[in-house]
């Protein structure tokens, strides 16, 4: 009998103890040994590593965080220091956030990094965004495998190596030389077309661009088909409308390499102004949104109606004229009469500084950018309201068919 209450006392004792214990760990009966699981302490050590090789524009340290036989992710991570030197990178941090998803049998997971860098002497503030990065467990240490993809936004710079042309108003960052070379040309003669009209601006334009269509969806974290029928989009590098957060000009290379000359050069202009007027965090009417952009854009092309306002005209003659201003719906990416939408916006701007001149065109445009209602910045430099404006809007567009 002694000897069995001894034992009840052990027991009880080693139960009671386990139970009190604050860090008791119980062990996962659906996991062996030998299962990897996802470690996050050494994935953000990975990242304040690539952090540092980016500050110290180190690209030989970034590519050692790669697995020792992945020759593409070293690439990769050699490419990011390369550009981010060329871009003059700032403020870059790394943060991990969570996993994405499972860890692979083979050790390997994803997960959501917060990131934040800026472009100096263009970018006022820096951008932030969730960008997924792939890691693996290599011996006792984490390397990075893989940066961006999934259903958040994959920052050009950091996707591969960029061709970077810079002058003192103008940064393009493209995939290819070609499209450097091309789009800086572009990028530096819409400078001066903004400039004319948008007085007081100090151009710090940037413009991205992808090697393809799918390159612009992963870059702005869109569906595909969003974007394939649009030349360029001037918007937030992190999607987000925070005073401050860098605006860029992100072409389409499929649509816009397509166009003339001419064409292209319309297309630039038309962006570089939206930036000089901060028009991605505006809550104007889009059509004086757009219809602006286009008459700055155009104001010194010389070119015949039938060119610049050819789709509407089309309408106009199997359909008369549209009852109101275009509004979102005409505005509407995936609609098949985009254009026209353009150009009858282009339109409305015409007809006001035919009525009042360019200056008085250009004050609207603030007026109702700062707040003001349309029909209160119609009266005072045009003398008339929104209907009245939509007649004569209506009655041009008539007079291009008659």
């Amino acid at each position: 009998m002694a000897g069995l209450s001894l034992f009840l006392l052990v027991v009880v004792g080693t139960v009671t103890w386990a139970a009190l214990r604050p860090d008791t760990y119980t062990a996962d009966p659906r996991q062996s040994p030998g299962t990897p699981t996802v470690q996050p302490a050494l994935a953000a050590r990975a990242l304040h590593r690539l952090e540092d090789a980016v500050v110290a524009r180190d690209p030989g340290a970034a590519a050692a965080l790669a697995a020792d036989d992945d020759v593409a992710s070293a690439r990769l991570l050699s490419a990011i220091v390369d550009n981010a030197r060329a871009l003059k990178v700032r403020d870059f941090t790394l943060r991990y956030v969570d996993e994405t998803g499972a860890v692979s049998a083979d050790g390997a997971w994803e997960a959501a990094v917060d990131a934040t860098w800026r472009f100096a002497g263009f970018d006022r503030a820096p951008a932030r965004a969730e960008v997924r990065f792939g890691f693996a467990q290599v011996g006792g240490r984490v390397a990075l495998v893989s940066v961006g993809g999934g259903d958040r936004r994959t920052p050009l710079w950091m996707t591969g190596p960029m061709q970077v042309r810079r002058t003192a108003t103008t940064l393009v960052l493209a995939a290819s030389k070609v499209d450097a070379d091309r789009y800086a040309a572009r990028a530096t003669a819409a400078v001066p077309v903004v400039r004319a009209v948008v007085t007081g601006w100090r151009p710090r334009l940037v413009v991205e661009v992808p090697g393809s269509i799918r390159g612009l969806d992963r870059a702005l974290a869109a569906d595909p088909g969003t974007y394939d029928n649009i030349a360029a989009v001037t918007t937030s590098v992190d999607g987000t409308l925070a005073p401050g957060s860098p605006v860029h000009v992100f072409v389409n290379p499929e649509v816009l390499g397509r166009l003339r000359p001419a064409g292209a050069q319309v297309v630039m202009s038309h962006e570089a102004t939206h930036v000089a007027t901060d028009a991605a965090r505006s809550v104007m009417p889009i059509w004086l949104v757009e219809g602006f952009a286009d008459y700055v854009a155009l104001r010194d092309v010389h070119l015949p109606i039938t060119t610049t306002a050819g789709q509407i005209i089309d309408q106009v003659r199997r359909h008369g004229p549209p009852r109101a201003l275009p509004g979102a719906v005409e505005f509407d990416t995936s609609t098949s009469h985009l254009g026209a939408a353009y150009e009858s916006a282009w339109l409305v701007c015409r007809v006001l500084a035919d009525r009042g001149g360019e200056r008085a065109l250009v004050r609207l445009y603030r007026q109702v950018d700062g707040g003001q209602a349309l029909g209160a910045a119609l009266t005072t430099d045009f003398d008339w309201n929104v209907r009245q404006l939509t007649q004569a809007w209506r009655a041009r567009l008539a007079g291009l068919v008659s």
